[in-house]
């Protein structure tokens, strides 16, 4: 076997080059008989660090060759019977292509393997034997038609010559027709003699070229006939037509016409094929038997057979008739009558129709081979392909009629994961033909995107206290990639917290993201917890994201307040007070804390058991002051107990106990006097009050005349007298929390404050029983006097009288003319709420119907009450429950203060 190689250079760039190589070898070759390698002939050996693989792509004619893909070496399939695959082809060429892959990159190698000619086929005539009759005055020189040999062979192996057997009076001789086809015809080289010889026995032997050459022998029997004197002689000899293959059947080739000169039956001439015409010329072409018209009897197709070539015989019908021969040659036009054919291999395919590439395919990345023909010739089939569809990817020509798409950008699944190309082939003709096709591209994924969290941070929070297994959040992750690759789990990053593992903490589930508590968790101790999840995909490698989750911790009121100064000891502490300290002195301040946060720990101050006459406290600061100016002894011992609140829901409470030790000397200087500023509790006052003292305003007005009326009606009747109190009864008062103005209502036991007011009586109106008819004889003047120094606009308010008075007893270091103080006593509550309450007070006080409505606004307000009145005596009063009675001075306003 004879291997020759050659190998053209490259159409296209390095990165995808198109080379082509082409080998020879000889049909009827033994299977695996070697062609030659790939990687040896194309200088692509392997190495250690580059390792390259060949891939032979999908062919019609595939199992001739076959491919070894470690090396490329070409070995032959099966036996190659040229003259099947190439029958009547003088070069018979298997052309595939391979793929070499190295390093992820792709080369095309376009592989042609010429299929050389053994002689393995012997000339042979269609007849063993045939039977010529010829006139015995036939002129010499007259050529005769005779079978003509086949040979499946090609080039030197087919028919290179005819021999006839030795004779006197015949001779051959050897033409060529225009398809190449050798034949032979008879010549008379002797003039016949019937009555000499009657019949001639000629072997005719075709050779072939090859060596050993191979011969086909034919015997021809040649009968001398009587003449006749003239045949017929056509106007030319031969004749060649040009007829287009889309020429309709039955258009007329040729007008043949033979002239015999004879008369009657031999001057009558006939039409005929010569008796070596194959079936073939027969079924295409049809000559008129009486006319000679050469006409077309099948269509033709110049993609089978471009040439004919066939005799046409005229013959008389006068006895022993000599034919004449007329030659005709029909030339197939070609037209463009065939579109082109697209046939797309892809490099790597799954589903048909459809090409797989990966999205991290480097551009210039060999996708698929198109092969493009056309059945027509010249202009008509020459193809030009082009591509449609995205401009990710586009076409290279790798040789001749062959193209390569290949990836002119990067791409990426996640944005488009599919493409729609169009391949559009068009010949050169005219009118031109095009043939479309479709094409689809998929990506395959890659795992090239990460999870993705929703957030990148997270605030989440968490009630303190909570169970162990809460839930807490849950945390979600996207990966844009396919399959396993988008296939996301989760885990908590390694961290501590406190010195201890963050997994001792919080639980996270793998899966799904969920995010559970371990522990309960105290305020107090973890006000932030900071967690760190990585999300991981389950490509290979593995690809992370992360998100921060910030867990805040709520606080709960859970922890009490705490005193931090004064100390205690067993819940109370000792403080020194000096024994001139004057009303307002801030004894001490007492500060606590609260280890929760915000309203749960805003801190209110609180005295709860104590001389509240005596001692009052600041509910925010927790300032303790005196009330009034201390009279106690050195050895007295005083002490109140304190409350300290948190604002939380509910309110957590702390009880301190606070013991006055009076002591002699002078006031420490680094201590306040507590004052009241009006302008500062004026603009404490709410819209409410303001309200309420403008109707209080009109109401005076209305009750100065009630009292006006009841004075003069009262002053000829009998003095009334408070039931268990006497003419010396004091009337208690309220005191409006949150108010700069402090209502004052101290009655003169002397005075009436009784109006002639009719209706239904109340506690808070003007009407009541618990004054006197008017001012008793023999009383001093001076105390009526007294009684009427502190008379407001508050006290007409609350509908006492237009008379607002202070018994003199009320003052400090003043007695009555009796000598005798009311008892100190201290009350703090709220106005009663109902009607029920208020049936039940003692001293049924009347109603006004004209405060009601005041009565009713100020109902949502807290009150706060204190009664401070000296006495020697103690007297108690079932009838201020709910009542305090404020006392006032001339040097000191009254004036109750809970702050």
């Amino acid at each position: 076997m004879g291997v020759f190689i050659f190998v053209s250079l490259p159409f296209l760039s390095a990165l995808a080059a198109g080379r082509t190589i082409k080998y020879q070898t000889f049909e009827e070759e033994a299977p695996s008989t070697v062609i030659g390698n790939l990687a040896k002939d194309l200088s692509l050996i392997p190495s250690a660090s580059s390792k390259t693989s060949f891939r032979m792509m999908k062919q019609f004619n595939g199992s001739f060759i076959r491919l070894r893909e470690s090396d490329g070496q070409l070995t032959i399939g099966e036996r190659i019977d040229r003259e099947k695959i190439c029958k009547h082809t003088i070069q018979c060429l298997i052309a595939f292509d391979v793929v070499s892959v190295s390093k992820e990159r792709f080369k095309l190698i376009h592989v042609e393997v010429e299929v050389k000619d053994i002689n393995d086929h012997a000339p042979e005539f269609p007849r063993k034997e045939s039977t010529l009759e010829i006139s015995e005055n036939t002129a010499l020189g007259t050529r005769i038609p005779i079978d003509v040999a086949v040979d499946e062979d090609v080039g030197s192996n087919y028919i290179q010559s005819y021999q006839i057997s030795v004779n006197s009076h015949f001779t051959i001789d050897v033409l060529s027709r225009a398809d190449g086809v050798k034949y032979a015809e008879l010549m008379l080289m002797k003039e016949l003699d019937r009555e000499t010889q009657a019949l001639y026995v000629l072997e005719l032997v075709a050779a072939d070229g090859g060596q050993p050459s191979r011969t086909g022998t034919t015997k021809i029997n040649v009968k001398v006939k009587d003449f006749n004197d003239n045949s017929p002689v056509f106007d030319r000899n031969s004749f060649s037509v040009d007829v287009p293959e889309d020429v309709p059947v039955g258009f007329l080739l040729l007008d043949l016409n033979a002239v015999d000169p004879d008369d009657g039956l031999n001057g009558e001439v006939v039409y005929a094929f010569g008796s070596q015409v194959p079936t073939e010329i027969q079924q295409l072409f049809k000559v008129d038997r009486k006319s000679g018209r050469l006409t077309l009897e099948s269509p033709i197709d110049f993609e089978s057979k471009a040439t004919y070539e066939f005799d046409v015989q005229a013959s008389d019908l006068g006895p022993n008739p000599s034919p004449s021969i007329c030659k005709i040659v029909v030339q197939v036009q070609d037209v463009n009558d065939n579109a082109p054919e697209i046939t797309i291999t892809p490099m790597t395919s799954i589903t048909a129709g459809v090409a797989h590439v990966t999205e991290v395919a480097a551009k210039d990345s060999f996708v698929a081979l198109i092969s493009t023909s056309d059945r027509d010739s010249s202009a008509n089939g020459q193809v030009h392909c082009t591509l449609h569809g995205h401009d990710h990817f586009k076409l290279q020509q790798a040789y001749e009629d062959s193209y390569m798409i290949v990836t002119a950008a990067l791409l990426d699944r996640e944005k488009i994961a599919e493409y729609n190309l169009t391949i559009v082939a068009e010949d050169m003709g005219s009118p031109s033909f095009r043939t479309v096709a479709q094409y689809t591209i998929r990506l395959s994924d890659e795992n090239d995107n990460a999870p993705v969290f929703s957030k990148n941070l997270y605030e989440v929070s968490l009630v303190e206290n909570n169970a162990p297994g809460a839930y807490i959040t849950t945390v979600v992750a996207r990966d844009l990639d396919l399959g396993q690759n988008s296939k996301v789990s989760y885990k908590l990053v390694d961290t501590y917290i406190m010195g201890s593992p963050v997994s001792t903490f919080v639980s996270l589930d793998p899966a799904t993201g969920s995010i559970y508590a371990l522990r309960s968790f105290n305020y107090e101790v973890h006000k932030q917890l900071e967690l760190r999840i990585q999300a991981s995909d389950g490509g290979s490698p593995q690809l992370h994201g992360s998100a921060t989750i910030n867990l805040k911790i709520v606080d709960q009121n859970d922890n009490a307040p705490f005193i931090t100064q004064p100390v205690l000891n067993n819940g109370s502490a000792v403080v020194l007070l000096p024994k001139d300290s004057p009303a307002g002195y801030v004894i001490t301040q007492i500060h606590a804390r609260d280890a929760d946060e915000g309203v749960n720990a805003e801190l209110s101050f609180k005295i709860f058991e104590g001389d509240t006459s005596m001692f009052s406290i600041n509910r925010a600061t927790g300032e303790i002051y005196l009330n009034q100016e201390l009279n106690y002894e050195v050895i007295d011992n005083l002490r109140v107990s304190v409350t300290i609140s948190d604002n939380g829901r509910p309110s957590l409470t702390t009880t301190a106990t606070i013991q006055f030790s009076i002591i002699v000397g002078p006031l420490p200087s680094d201590r306040n006097i507590f004052r009241h500023k009006s302008d500062e509790k004026m603009q404490k006052w709410d819209f409410s009050i303001v309200i309420i003292v403008i109707l209080a305003g009109s109401c005076t007005l209305l009750l100065l005349a009630i009292i006006l009326i009841a004075t003069t009606c009262n002053k000829c009747k009998g003095y009334s007298t408070l039931p268990g109190l006497g003419k010396e009864a004091v009337k208690p008062i309220m005191s409006w929390k949150g108010s700069s103005h402090t209502a004052i209502s101290t009655r003169d036991p002397h005075f009436s404050g009784k109006d002639s007011g009719k209706g239904d009586s109340d506690f808070s109106d003007s009407d009541s029983d618990l004054s006197g008819n008017g001012l008793k004889t023999g009383e001093p003047q001076n105390n009526a006097q007294n009684g009427l120094w502190a008379c407001t606009s508050e006290c007409k308010i609350l509908g006492h009288s237009d008379r607002c008075w202070s018994p003199s007893a009320a003052r400090a270091n003043d007695n009555s003319a009796h000598g005798q103080q009311l008892p100190s006593f201290t009350k703090t509550g709220s106005l009663p709420r109902d009607s029920l309450r208020r049936e039940n007070n003692q001293a049924q006080i009347p109603k006004t119907v004209g405060l009601q409505s005041v009565y009713e606004k100020v109902l949502h307000r807290e009150y706060d009450y204190l009664t401070i009145a000296p006495s020697p005596r103690a007297v108690t009063v079932q009838e201020m429950k709910d009542i305090t009675i404020s006392v006032c001075s001339p040097a000191i306003h009254c004036s109750t203060r809970e702050v």
